[in-house]
């Protein structure tokens, strides 16, 4: 959950940098229980009221998490050293999203590249930090 909280909350819509792997498939997983959550609670309650406009919810949501997970994808294809155009690929039908899968899970560059200094090193204490509060 820290890693969803970290993409929505401090990475809203930040492009620049690298993103993890942990990162990248922790918020897509919650990502995906929340629109599954979402879509069967709205639908619930739309059937219940015979009110198809409850829907509206789960568009909502839809729209409030689609600049995080385009950012979180293209600081992904950063880590790999890729330029975020690459997302682009998944247009190409069935080998552009294979294409894009395999690069999600691809083990990150090792250093920096020229995106930025690598997320997983030992002097990254941004990894450390997460899930800590200041008092």
């Amino acid at each position: 959950m820290k890693w969803y909280l970290k993409v929505v909350r401090d990475n809203y819509a930040n492009f620049n940098g690298r993103a993890r792997r942990e990162e990248y498939w922790m918020f897509v997983l919650f990502n995906m229980i929340f629109i599954i959550a979402i879509a069967l609670v709205s639908g619930l309650l739309a059937g219940l009221f015979d009110a198809p406009a409850i829907m509206g919810l789960y568009m909502i949501y839809v729209l409030a998490v689609f600049i995080p997970s385009l950012a979180v994808a293209v600081r992904r294809l950063h880590d790999v050293g890729k330029s975020g155009w690459f997302y682009l690929i998944g247009l190409i039908p069935i080998i552009g999203s294979i294409w894009l899968i395999v690069l999600f899970i691809t083990e990150g560059d090792r250093g920096t590249n020229e995106y930025g200094p690598d997320p997983k090193s030992a002097d990254n204490e941004e990894i450390n930090t997460i899930g800590t509060t200041e008092i």
